[in-house]
């Protein structure tokens, strides 16, 4: 064991609040005692005492800091002013001296006057349940006591987090075993005394209150724990957190990454001492699973129905969720210090993204109540946590932000038509197959913003299609398709990754950036219409749409030679710089001319060494990803900004915005089967259905693409997968020479009932090889 014995120290204030100011985070709290108070609360009316022994040694430590407090007033005004207990004993201050010998010490804990700084093998020496909770009592009635157990003693360790975790972990992994029920009540009811004090009276002259916040979170029942009032007591030992400053909630987030940053939790190497994997260590992920049960556990009891009836299907279905619902269990304080974490994982890259979706939020919310409850000025709403959300949920929550826009703008349109004048309520094009971009340019141009908000009609003149869905796809797909060819000069794809980037150009034409701007639109319109789109951006062009900004890695996809050429400079040696003689110009081309540009000033005359070349690359790359394009970029930018810039698009993450923008890639037709209709007559065990079935399962990824944009107008796969496609297989009669026929807007497929496998393969190849343009039926 540690005995300190070093003398008090006062650090420097850290971003010191008013003492009893309260953060909205902890307004909806209920009302906190004093620390005393919260104390005497060990003892509650009604309760049976701990123990005998807890209640002397308790309040003979509190006689003791009682006398410590009004010697330190008398010798430091600063901390009376301030109302800051004083820890008594050698240890009385908060940032304790870490030493050797702290973990499978056996020596006592306890200082000259009775201060104890807690081990697992302290906690393990401990017998029975009197000594053990009146031991307890003596750390958790102070939150600077509890701070200066379990230190750190490993000095690696200790610079990344002052508290050993794995040693916090199996303290209560002892105390568990060894305890009665009764005993782990006691703690229960010590760790909620410590939280109302650290709420009430933060001890804020020391700056590792985290450490006591730490310890109570790996508390491996803090999720369960309650107050009197049945009110959970995670939500309030966020609201500690939140009401912390910004200094310390970021040195609380570097603590949860620790083991991270030292590359432990993804090892597999046993540890000598405790002969466990080094990837048993919490990690990152695992504090955030802390709030994420809590969470999600709230989230399943919200949806289960009130008093079920088994008679009765419907009662028996699970409910959708409304955060607004759940504000009872204070939800959103565990959802902002989840929040907290997304951000520092966004800044620190630890694990994905994905990682921190809820997969009980996203299957239980209630989109149609939640976007309504989030366009309101202090709504609150699941879609204030966007990372909480897949890319599924935030698809769908575009799309009914859509449908309100759509709506208002047609009940808009009518109310204008009766002072006005008509008015059309839809976006209508009216488009030629042969001049589909010089069209579409020429009305886009001339509608005003809130006519891009109306709903899409597109009409291909000459042809007796009515558009409700499906000839839209089409458009689009036939549109993309001419602005990213190489007769527009727009684009280039790169002939190793096939992604597509901007033509370098130093001073592009007007109409070469008008065409830009309607790309971007085109981009924006097809996601505020739901259409997804076959094009192939590289993913850095979604994050610089989302102002993420691009990195070395990002040029790989769309110059994959010239990343490899840079990667290699990195690895030259001195001499090898020197042979090649290159100094901070480049050349580029710019429509078959070639061109330079200096990558800093004077720049031509500044020689590439060992010591400048991260400088090379850096403004190289900028320049590629930035510079080299920046005029066209932002047209590309201000049209797509036109129609998705104050959308919940600007929410969501690049590689979600790209499945958005571009569907799933996997062509899994067995969910599509699994998922499919039947009508007219058709079930999965009519012969010619288990026919169509076997000839699709023969398709290759082409065929499979063709039939798709037969039935759908779209080669593309929803977000989700196929099994999210509403795909209905119908009766269109009995056995005839028919060619299947679909009507792409609701995505039904008209199939005869032929009288052979060999007819139904012959009849829909036939079909799906010539399925471009439309007609009544």
């Amino acid at each position: 064991m540690v005995e300190s014995s070093e003398p008090s120290r006062k650090r420097p204030r850290v971003g010191r609040r008013p003492r009893h100011s309260q953060s909205p985070a902890s307004s909806s709290m209920r009302p906190m005692v004093t620390r005393s108070q919260a104390q005497a609360l060990t003892l509650r009316p009604g309760d049976e005492p701990p123990s005998t022994a807890a209640g002397v040694e308790m309040e003979e430590s509190r006689k003791r800091k009682v006398g410590c407090m009004a010697s330190m007033r008398a010798e430091s005004p600063e901390c009376a002013e301030a109302g800051c207990e004083a820890t008594v004993g050698s240890a009385g201050n908060c940032d304790s001296q870490q030493e050797d010998g702290g973990e499978g010490d056996s020596e006592d804990a306890e200082s000259s006057h009775g201060d104890i700084i807690l081990t697992s093998s302290y906690v393990g020496e401990l017998q029975g349940d009197q000594e053990l909770v009146a031991k307890l009592g003596l750390v958790f009635s102070d939150p600077c006591t509890l701070a200066r157990s379990f230190p750190q003693t490993n000095p690696e360790l200790a610079a990344q987090c002052p508290v050993d975790v794995e040693d916090v972990r199996r303290a209560y992994a002892c105390i568990k075993a060894k305890t009665t029920d009764k005993a782990m009540r006691d703690l229960q009811l010590l760790t909620v005394n410590a939280v109302a004090m650290m709420s009430l009276d933060p001890c804020d002259e020391h700056d590792n209150q985290m450490n006591a916040v730490l310890i109570l979170l790996l508390n491996p029942s803090i999720t369960e724990y309650t107050h009197d009032d049945s009110t959970f007591l995670l939500p309030e030992l966020c609201s500690v957190i939140l009401n912390q400053p910004s200094e310390q909630k970021s040195l609380l987030m570097r603590y949860f990454a620790a083991a991270d940053h030292l590359g432990l939790v993804q090892s597999s190497t046993p540890d000598a001492a405790s002969g466990r994997a080094e990837g048993d260590r919490m990690g990152f992920m695992q504090y955030a699973n802390i709030f994420q049960s809590f969470v999600t556990r709230e989230t399943n009891r919200a949806a289960k129905p009130v008093a079920p009836q088994p008679s009765s299907v419907s009662e028996t279905m699970p409910k959708k969720v409304c955060l607004h619902s759940l504000s009872g269990c204070s939800l959103p304080l565990v959802a902002q210090c989840l929040a907290l974490m997304n951000s520092y994982n966004t800044t620190h890259g630890i694990v994905p993204h994905s990682a921190f979706y809820n997969d009980a939020v996203n299957e239980h919310i209630d989109t149609k109540e939640e976007v309504p409850r989030f366009r309101m000025p202090k709504g609150v709403s699941f879609c204030n946590y966007p990372f909480l959300l897949s890319p599924t949920t935030k698809s769908e929550v575009i799309r009914i932000e859509s449908m309100i826009h759509m709506r208002t703008e047609l009940q808009d349109s009518f109310f204008r038509a009766m002072f006005s004048g008509v008015t059309c309520p839809y976006l209508v094009l009216e488009v030629r197959r042969e001049s589909l971009v010089r069209d579409t340019l020429y009305q886009l141009d001339l509608k005003m913003s809130q006519d891009l908000r109306k709903q899409l009609k597109v009409r291909f003149v000459g042809e007796e299609g009515v558009d409700e869905g499906g000839v839209q796809k089409e458009f689009f797909q036939l549109i993309v398709r001419d602005v990213f060819s190489s007769k527009y000069g727009i684009f280039k794809a790169n002939n190793e990754s096939q992604y597509y980037w901007f033509l370098s150009q130093a001073s592009p034409t007007k109409d070469m950036l008008e065409e830009i701007w309607l790309t971007g639109q085109l981009i924006g319109l097809a996601v505020y219409n739901g259409v997804i789109l076959d094009i192939h951006l590289p993913p850095v062009m979604y994050k610089k749409l989302l102002g993420v900004s691009a990195t070395t890695e990002d040029l790989r996809e769309i110059d994959p030679e010239l990343y490899h050429g840079l990667t290699q400079l990195r690895r030259m040696s001195d001499d090898e710089l020197s042979f090649l003689e290159r100094s901070f110009e480049i050349e580029y081309d710019d429509l078959g001319r070639l061109r330079t540009h200096e990558l800093i000033p004077d720049g031509a005359s500044t020689i590439l060494d060992a010591e400048n070349r991260e400088l090379f690359i850096d403004r190289y790359v900028d320049f590629v990803l930035n510079k080299s394009c920046a005029k066209q970029f932002a047209e590309f930018k201000a049209g797509f900004d036109r129609i998705c810039g104050s959308s919940y698009v600007r929410y969501m993450q690049p590689q979600e915005l790209e499945l958005l923008v571009c569907g799933c890639s996997d062509l899994d037709f067995g969910a599509l089967e699994s998922s499919t209709v039947y009508d007219g007559g058709y079930s999965r065990t009519t012969k010619v259905i288990e026919y169509f079935w076997q000839v699709v399962g023969e398709f290759g990824d082409d065929l499979k693409r063709k039939l798709l944009f037969f039935a759908t107008s779209s080669d593309r796969v929803p977000i989700g997968g196929l099994s999210k496609l509403q795909f209905v297989i119908a009766k269109n009669g009995g056995d005839s020479d028919r060619l299947p026929t679909s009507h792409t807007c609701f995505n039904v497929l008209l199939l005869p009932e032929y009288s052979s496998l060999e007819k139904l393969r012959e009849r829909l190849l036939t079909a799906i090889h010539n399925s471009e343009g439309f007609g009544m039926i």
